[in-house]
């Protein structure tokens, strides 16, 4: 029995993670597998209402389930980055989910900004560091509110989680077996500390992996080559900062926020999945919203706790309605509601 926790969260979360659950359960009734949900409120509205995000009795509580089920944090009424630090860095520190996974693959390349990509173009996986660097949040104000003001904010970066991180990207590129290539995306040149530890550390665990093809980019030229040649990227390992910059860029080139899925990984531990386009809070409601990013992200979970076949089904569900169904990616765009397309979904599973 998979215990799986469910956050709803804000704006068109609920409804997006609602199309997801209907397709866990009709490929829970397909491939045999038993499970439970329970849901969690996380949200901005109980935030106004009680002052209460993410305790530490929320957190062991999360700890019992095989796995999260994110729909979306962040709502208008609430002041940026409450939301975020409180319930996404709270849950992803507390869990020691280390490791953020976005695959990033073109679906159909009628929705490809870039000319001429196909498919076979766009098929990569960033592993970004989801636990240090400028996100851990240290730093200070000198003077502040002076004409002299000075903010400081530290990149903190330890050869433990550097190391963990990239001997993950290492198992996970010789796993996914395509071109067998890793690429470590960083700024050496300029950013002379973190950076001189990340290639070092880097070039040390790829001698336990004498089968992987290893290379180097500078975030800049990357993001460079993401347009020109994203042909050449098979998995791609980070920082925390470029991570969550580079893979925006991979949505895009890959469709859209409306199919971008992620996952927050503790290998050992409880992992969370969600949709990466946030609560798009102009859409709730309206049943516009697209929700294949969190039905991928389901597909990513379902893999994630055993079910390889179901998550596997979902994504080629997915890819099938993609192809020959979608009118666009975009919300209000589609050609259907946001249940119809969960219902698209369950039926070619």
């Amino acid at each position: 029995m998979h215990k799986i926790a469910v956050i709803p969260g804000d704006g068109t979360g609920p409804e997006v993670v609602r199309e997801g659950l209907k397709v866990l359960d009709a490929a829970g009734k397909k491939f045999g597998f038993k499970y439970e949900t329970k849901e969690f409120d996380f949200s901005g509205k109980r935030y106004i209402k009680t002052g209460k995000l993410v305790d530490d009795k929320d957190v062991e509580e999360l700890k019992k389930y095989n796995a999260i089920y994110l729909g979306a944090v962040g709502d208008p009424d609430v002041k940026p980055g409450i939301m975020e630090a409180g319930v996404l860095l709270k849950l992803r520190f507390a869990l020691d989910q280390f490791i953020n996974l976005r695959p990033v693959k073109l679906y159909n390349a009628a929705f490809c900004p870039l000319k001429d990509k196909k498919p076979q173009d766009i098929d990569f996986v960033v592993v970004r560091e989801n636990s240090e660097g400028l996100y851990k949040g240290l730093g200070e104000f000198q003077k502040k509110g002076t004409k002299d003001e000075v903010a400081i904010q530290i990149s903190h970066n330890t050869r433990k989680g550097v190391e963990r991180c990239i001997r993950y990207a290492f198992e996970f590129t010789r796993k996914r077996n395509k071109r067998n290539q890793l690429t470590l995306c960083g700024k050496t040149n300029v950013l002379t500390f973190a950076w001189d530890l990340w290639q070092r550390t880097f070039n040390e665990v790829a001698k336990d992996y004498p089968d992987i093809k290893t290379d180097y980019a500078h975030v800049d030229a990357t993001t460079m080559w993401f347009v020109k040649n994203p042909e050449w990227f098979d998995v791609i390992v980070t920082d925390n900062m470029f991570g969550d910059i580079i893979t925006d860029l991979g949505a895009m080139i890959q469709g859209g926020m409306g199919i971008a899925a992620g996952g927050n990984i503790n290998p050992q531990g409880v992992s969370m999945f969600e949709p990466i386009g946030g609560s798009a809070p102009k859409y709730t409601g309206k049943n516009v919203i697209n929700p294949l990013a969190a039905i991928c992200a389901l597909g990513m979970l379902l893999e994630n706790i055993g079910e390889v076949k179901a998550g596997k089904a979902v994504e080629d569900a997915v890819i099938k309605i993609v192809q020959h169904k979608m009118k666009s990616l975009a919300a209000g765009k589609m050609g259907y509601s946001t249940t119809e397309v969960g219902d698209l979904v369950v039926k070619n599973l």
